[in-house]
């Protein structure tokens, strides 16, 4: 604005022919100041936790990167709504942005009241990457693999007992879509705080099944503790090349991630949601990134744009709302 008002001062009739490429100019590449300080990233989870692991992975990967400071800072509170809210409200100017996961999906059906709206207040900046969920069961179900499982439970509907991280978590919508789609199986849902308080119970028998994100079960099916029975993903994993996916044990369409996702507030000048997109996408596309979110069975994402990543999650919410409120899914 400084520019043209400067130019306005030696007459509008000789300003007027260069607003226009002025303009393109400006939108086609970040501010220069941008960013100026430390840029926060809002983690809407507990610290310790999978996604804010990842999110201080990035935080660091961007902090290297773009030479400028990125701090993680976690705002719990009712579900992640807390979190989300801050950053729907925070300044737009790129100093603020969200680091959330499937969750934010399921906002709208979850609660009644929000005071913001998960896709009018928010931009999209870049899908980072896509965590599966593993289906274990206790040694002791005599199930072999998904089809006997499912005969198990249609035998008994409401014998059974699974585990989740959390009511409208990406284990409870994962598990809640399987029960649907395998003819609306009845098996009981206890809900934990976090994953891994459930896994004790899954371990000794109170639980008898439970769809977690594979970064948390892969280690005791290794090992023998649990049995694993598919995976959530259209391939095998690496890390359990003998453990089918759901498509090849008889549930075909049959996907489910918890996935995560960058976001700006909306109204973030768009040069800067570009250049954030262009570090996140480069620091994902590192090799020794990748090698790191192999670790958490993570399968990284290099190529999206801010636009590909606002289609993923509009398909998102189209996928889980419906099931929501099907199922009457409430928040803890």
């Amino acid at each position: 604005m400084s520019l043209i008002h400067r130019r306005s001062l030696l007459g509008a009739a000789a300003a007027a022919p260069l607003l226009p490429s002025m303009a393109h100019s400006q939108e086609s590449r970040a501010p220069e100041s941008w960013p100026s300080g430390p840029v926060r990233i809002i983690c809407p989870f507990a610290a310790g936790g999978p996604t804010d692991v990842m999110a201080r992975l990035v935080a660091d990967a961007l902090s290297a990167e773009l030479s400028q400071r990125f701090i993680v800072e976690n705002r719990t509170g009712s579900g992640v709504v807390v979190g989300t809210e801050a950053v729907a409200k925070a300044p737009k100017d790129g100093s603020t942005f969200l680091y959330s996961t499937v969750a934010h999906s399921v906002l709208r059906p979850l609660f009644a009241n929000l005071s913001f709206d998960p896709v009018r207040d928010f931009q999209p900046v870049a899908l980072v990457g896509v965590i599966p969920m593993l289906l274990m069961v206790n040694k002791e179900v005599p199930a072999e693999n998904l089809r006997e499982l499912v005969q198990m439970f249609q035998r008994d509907p409401g014998k059974y007992n699974y585990g989740s991280s959390g009511n409208g978590g990406a284990v409870h919508l994962a598990t809640e879509l399987f029960l649907h789609q395998a003819g609306g199986l009845k098996v009981n849902h206890v809900p934990y705080r976090g994953s891994a308080p459930a896994m004790p119970d899954l371990l000794n028998g109170n639980l008898s099944m439970m769809l977690n994100v594979a970064s948390d079960g892969v280690a005791s099916v290794q090992r023998g503790a649990t049995r694993g029975l598919a995976i959530s993903s259209s391939k095998r994993m690496p890390q359990l090349p003998d453990v089918p996916t759901f498509n090849e044990s008889g549930l075909p369409g049959y996907e489910a991630y918890t996935w995560h996702m960058l976001f700006a507030p909306a109204g973030t000048p768009a040069p800067i949601v570009r250049r954030l997109n262009q570090a996140a996408n480069k620091v994902m596309g590192d090799e020794r990134m990748r090698r790191r979110v192999d670790e958490m069975t993570m399968e990284p994402r290099s190529d999206t744009t801010p636009d590909t990543a606002a289609q993923w999650l509009a398909a998102e919410m189209a996928k889980w709302e419906p099931l929501v409120r099907a199922a009457n899914i409430t928040p803890n």
